[in-house]
């Protein structure tokens, strides 16, 4: 057991996706084994448990155990969080959460060592220099442990000085037990080469009670055990070491730099492929170097900023495209598409037109702390600008607004207002929320709430059209698949708008079939008013075969207009010889279909009347 005084030992440990399974486990047993060693107690050492991935947890504070069989119970009991490796927030935690007074920390007038021992297998995804600094300014001790995939680099900024005493870089999880009782030494054990007069010549080991002397590479230990003589068994040229070729007593090994691995000729070296260990999450493509990888974009599309994911040129900005509804870039080019229920015309910019339809329109707006008040200024004009292009009265379109952060409030529901100007004027006196992006819960409420009969929502009987708008600035800190999942289900029409930060993952996720026509991105607040036009909700939704109101002989001359232009189309086609059988086909169907809807129509009239 260890033989020092009491410590304040806090873990750190990574549970990143980039962590598999079976590796877990050995970052279980490493901590099991540490604390074995340990003299715990509320008056001896205390340990506490976090882990850390996109958000910290909290597995068990210094004031929670005082014995090892509860520690060792908790810590198997750790399910990994298995996201991303946000290791500046997990150091930020532990310097003003796991180290307080208040978590079992004892103050720092007692000058009783406070230790984090971070354990980490990649690269952080967000700054670590700045708070690891902090954190040692705090005095805080900082031990950094890489396995496997760590960046040297990263543990270096981490760990305390001197750094030959605190950064460790374990070649794989399967050598961590090892390393483990190494460790154990270092953090508990008595240098009895401090303690007493070794006599070594070139380095004293310490041993548990004990010591032993080492020669520096190319010199052998004398048979007094204490003085060492020059071998040099590189020096003949023989070796065949591919990279670097190391003396050990009489003999010698090949090591390979950093970044690649021994070949079974104990000679040889290959590169690492970081890229096979297939956690790169790279979009397109995935590059191998020396100590990692990076991520590469196929022709026509730029990386991102998470260095990850790729988005293709957007040539839609830098031209006149003439879109009339919504311009989508491709690699290397682009084509307009129009809203559900119009039609591209021939000369691929403009859309048909059809009678105006009456929605249900509930929009969910992200108030988080990321998009600041002057931005939020901006997001309440982008939503006015989308009221000025609906048909508002009790009859006809609805609008609902939901703002949401860490929690969700409805703005005003479906049924509070019955003109566009008593809606833009509420927008405006709409007050900024600020703290989280909980776009999950957001869903959620619409889903249940927004869209209820209770907040105005008009039965499904009557076939109006529900439809939400999501507008957001970046990644949800909690799941959005299942609510997203379940609102498409329920009926609802789903639109996804991202600026800034927003993830193109989470707006497809969001967004309903085909998504290209249902999500829009932004690069900055200031210039999405683009996004306006894209998006165009003066929506023609299909006609319901409920109750549905007969308004106008127009919409019987539209459908007779649109069965015309069907004809023409198919006409055209069978003229150019393009799949006539196809086409012919499909000209016999959509006449069978236009003349039972105008047969439907008729007889709706003559109900009427």
């Amino acid at each position: 057991k260890c033989r020092t005084g009491p410590l304040d030992i806090v873990f750190v440990i990574d549970s990143s996706r980039s962590v598999r399974p079976f590796e877990f486990e050995t970052m279980r047993r490493f901590m099991i084994d540490i604390i074995s060693s340990l003299d715990v107690g509320p008056n001896a050492t205390r340990v506490g448990v976090i882990q850390y991935s996109s958000q910290v947890q909290n597995i068990f504070s210094l004031k929670t155990f005082f014995t090892r069989a509860d520690m060792e119970k908790a810590i198997n009991s750790i399910i990994p969080l298995a996201q991303g490796t946000m290791t500046g927030l997990a150091i930020q935690y532990a310097m003003n959460v796991a180290f307080t007074t208040q978590e079992g920390a004892r103050p720092l007038h007692k000058k009783i060592p406070r230790i984090a021992i971070i354990v980490t297998d990649g690269r952080p995804q967000d700054r670590v220099t700045e708070v690891a600094t902090q954190a040692r300014n705090a005095g805080i001790e900082i031990y950094a442990v890489g396995i496997q995939r760590a960046d040297m680099n990263s543990l270096r900024a981490m760990a305390s000085p001197p750094l030959e005493e605190h950064v460790f870089l374990v070649e794989s999880f399967e050598l961590i037990q090892q390393f483990g009782k190494q460790f154990q030494d270092k953090l508990c054990g008595v240098d009895m080469c401090v303690e007493q007069e070794h006599g070594c010549q070139h380095n004293c080991i310490s041993t548990p009670g004990s010591f032993r002397c080492e020669c520096n590479p190319g010199y052998r230990l004398n048979v007094d055990g204490k003085t060492c003589s020059p071998i040099d068994a590189c020096a003949d040229g023989r070796h065949g070491c591919q990279h670097q070729c190391i003396s050990a007593r009489g003999s010698y090994s090949c090591r390979c730099r950093a970044g690649y691995y021994l070949n079974q000729d104990k000679r040889s070296c290959t590169m690492i492929d970081y890229c096979s260990f297939g956690n790169h999450s790279c979009q397109h493509e995935c590059v191998s170097i020396p100590n990692g990888h990076y991520c590469r974009c196929r022709s026509g599309f730029t990386l991102q900023p998470d260095s990850r994911s790729c988005r293709a040129n957007d040539l839609c900005n830098g031209v006149d495209h003439g879109c009339e509804f919504k311009c989508v870039s491709t690699e290397g080019s682009y084509h307009c598409v129009c809203p559900e229920g119009q039609q591209l015309q021939a000369d691929g910019k403009a859309c048909s037109k059809c009678g105006a339809g009456h929605v249900d329109l509930v929009m969910v707006i992200d108030g988080s702390k990321s998009v600041r008040p002057q931005n939020f200024e901006l997001v309440k004009q982008f939503v006015n600008r989308i009221v000025d292009l609906l048909e508002v009265s009790p009859h006809g379109t609805q609008v609902g607004l939901v703002q949401y952060s860490s929690r969700v409030r409805t703005e005003f529901p479906l049924n509070k207002y019955h003109s566009a100007d008593e809606i833009k004027k509420a927008v405006m006196e709409v007050e900024y929320m600020e703290k989280g992006t909980m776009t999950g819960l957001a869903l959620k409420y619409m889903v249940e709430h927004s869209f209820s009969e209770l907040e105005g929502a008009r039965p499904l009987s009557h076939n109006v059209p529900r439809i939400g708008l999501v507008f957001t600035d970046g990644r949800s800190q909690d799941d959005i698949s299942e609510w997203a999942r379940r609102a498409k289900e329920s009926g609802i029409v789903m639109f996804a708008v991202g600026v800034g930060k927003a993830v193109e993952e989470e707006l497809r996720a969001i967004a309903s079939e085909p998504v290209e026509q249902h999500f829009s991105y932004s690069a900055d607040f200031t210039t999405m008013t683009h996004l306006v036009e894209n998006f165009k909700l003066n929506i023609c939704p299909e006609e319901g075969k409920g109750e549905m109101e007969i308004r106008s002989p127009c919409e019987c001359e539209a459908l007779v207009q649109f069965q015309t232009n069907t004809v023409a189309i198919l006409q055209s086609l069978t003229e150019k010889n393009i799949l006539w059988h196809d086409a012919w086909a499909c000209r016999a169907r959509s006449l069978a279909q236009m003349t039972a809807r105008l047969e439907d129509l008729e007889k709706q009239i003559a109900d009427k009347k």
